[in-house]
């Protein structure tokens, strides 16, 4: 600071000193110029001081963005508006890190901003101080750096599109022709219109040694549809995750995003999850349409018995209905139809998913969100301050959460909720497993839905068929074990047909076009309430579920093969032979 009063008083002396009369007035207009600019400099050092000491003060971070090396990346955070109101940019962006310099650190909005780009980018943020000067000096690099394009997370399919797509795509070997004629940008295009074409719900797209594959799940089944040239991987994985926000740069660990295909008809979510492989990555992408999830309680697939079991179970005003199977066997489905079937004016019904796939009208619907410990567990709590009358919990996964469901369910709510199990009869001694007490869970749990999705016999090509002997065999000895309490006709051996789809161009050859539940229902009665114990098993339960009257779902899957619904091989795939 002395050596900069010293110049300007130097700068001041020069002035009063100048040689030529005739040049003074241009002389004098330069040294003030020049003596201006000092006093300039000494004001901004000045406040560039004070920023930073008050930045000490405060225990915050200082930074002086002149000549500050700022990437497009780290400024396309911020839009220029928004810098420009919270007088704060985003200086530094390093795919894991970023950094916000601030005016004013404490002003509440920049916790908000922290909080949405880390949302956006799974990057964890600081704020830093700043003074006017070095905002001013920061804003301008948005007219300097190269212009950020708006990206949209998504696939503009448009209807004209998606019109002549399908009628370029009549098969599955038609997807192939037409992408190999195709751009990296319009492949994505391709495969999404096909996709919706083909009624898929999953798309996978693998790196592989020599190719890249692509396959198609329809109806639960997965389709090679095409392969792409390995040298496509890094353009076609780099279009990925920019439409779905993963990161490009980060292939060594899971990504999960999500992009919307557009439409007129309704927009399109899709789940994107990415791991790493030997020869790149797998992506799984997931199709959420809503049409796909609105299905109406009586078009489940319940036989007319089991269904007004079910119908007097869940009308009661508290208990708990439990949904069980693998992924992909339709149990979300199920509960979503059974909230519907609920859902009225009188009552409020609260979800709690991981993640919320479909939107429901009407229905509260909370997503759960381990980085901010708010678990099915602790969520679940939270939504019993709420008043409600119905509660649906994606997945009971351990003690604490299931102890917590029990004990709303016992203390008037109706609780819906799924478990991992193989059956029915497998939902009791999972619970005993987790460590609930059986005195708690026998009056909690009204029923336990046992379920698996089987393809539907495509009706514009189905054919009556003959079933070999051993088949024949095994389809008797599952029909005759149905209890006679069970309610179920069944006509004699000699008027059984059985049917298959021929194959056709609309279901793509394949005989199955659709699909349909297949059940077992396992109602809470006295007897199996006095057998509960710490040390039932499956089995136990499975016998007195019998005896009470239950259908397994393999002759669920029976009775649906002599109507015509589905084949017995379909029901052999998904459901086994029972025990």
């Amino acid at each position: 600071m002395g050596k900069l009063t010293q110049s300007i008083e130097d700068l001041i002396h020069s002035s009063s000193t100048a040689a030529k009369p005739a040049s003074r007035a241009a002389s004098d207009a330069t040294v003030q110029d020049k003596f201006d600019d000092k006093m300039k400099e000494v004001r901004l050092r000045e406040q560039e001081d004070q920023t930073k000491k008050t930045a000490a003060a405060a225990g915050i971070q200082y930074v002086n963005l002149k000549g500050f090396p700022v990437s497009p990346e780290a400024i396309a955070l911020v839009p220029q508006e928004q810098a420009e109101k919270l007088k704060a940019i985003c200086f530094l962006y390093t795919g894991t890190e970023f950094r916000i310099a601030a005016v004013n650190p404490a002003d509440p909005q920049l916790k908000e901003l922290v909080f949405q780009i880390t949302e956006r980018t799974q990057g964890n943020g600081g704020i830093y101080q700043i003074s006017e000067e070095s905002l001013r000096a920061g804003i301008k690099m948005y007219e300097v750096l190269p212009k950020i394009k708006l990206i949209v997370k998504g696939v503009k399919v448009s209807d004209a599109e998606l019109a002549r797509f399908q009628s370029e795509l009549k098969t599955y070997a038609d997807i192939q022709r037409v992408v190999d004629k195709a751009s990296v940008t319009d492949i994505m295009t391709i495969i999404m219109a096909a996709a919706i074409q083909f009624g898929t719900s999953d798309i996978h797209i693998e790196a592989e040694e020599h190719r890249v594959g692509i396959s198609f799940r329809v109806d639960g089944v997965l389709q090679d549809v095409a392969s792409l040239p390995h040298d496509f991987w890094k353009k076609i994985i780099a279009r990925i995750k920019l439409i779905s926000g993963l990161k490009i740069n980060v292939t060594e660990r899971p990504q999960d995003g999500r992009l919307t295909i557009f439409l007129k008809e309704g927009d399109t979510d899709v789940r994107v999850s990415t791991i790493p492989t030997n020869w790149g990555e797998s992506v799984v992408m997931r199709l959420l349409r809503p049409g796909s999830i609105a299905v109406e309680f009586a078009s489940l697939g319940f036989r007319p018995l089991v269904e007004k079991k079910l119908v007097h179970e869940i009308n009661k005003p508290h208990g708990m209905i439990i949904t069980t199977g693998p992924t992909g066997s339709g149990k979300t489905t199920t509960l979503y139809a059974i909230l519907r079937k609920l859902n009225t004016e009188d009552v409020k019904i609260i979800t709690l998913e991981d993640p919320v796939e479909y939107k429901l009208a009407g229905i509260n619907q909370s997503q759960i969100d381990h980085a901010k410990q708010y678990t099915f567990a602790s969520g679940l709590r939270s939504i019993l301050r709420q008043d409600p009358d119905i509660v649906m919990v994606g997945e009971i996964r351990d003690l604490e959460t299931a102890e917590t469901a029990i004990n709303a369910a016992l203390t008037g709510h109706m609780m819906l909720s799924t478990l991992h199990t193989n059956d029915a009869a497998g939902a009791l001694p999972r619970f005993i497993s987790m460590g609930v007490k059986p005195f708690l869970l026998s009056p909690a749990l009204n029923a336990i839905i046992g379920q698996r999705l089987t393809r539907k016999i495509h009706q514009d090509c189905k054919e009556e068929m003959t079933l070999d002997a051993e088949t024949m065999a095994r389809v008797t000895a599952i029909i005759k074990e149905i209890p006679e309490n069970s309610g179920e006709i069944v006509v004699p051996p000699e008027q059984w047909k059985f049917y298959k789809g021929k194959g056709c161009e609309v279901c793509n050859h394949s005989g199955y076009k659709g699909r349909v539940g297949i059940y077992e229902l396992l109602t809470m009665t006295d007897a199996i309430r006095a057998a509960m114990s710490e040390k039932i098993d499956e089995y136990q339960v499975r016998q007195l579920a019998k005896a009470q009257g239950m259908c397994t779902m393999q002759q669920d899957g029976m009775l649906k093969c002599l109507e015509g619904l589905t084949t017995v091989d379909e029901v052999l795939r998904v459901a086994g032979e029972g025990a």
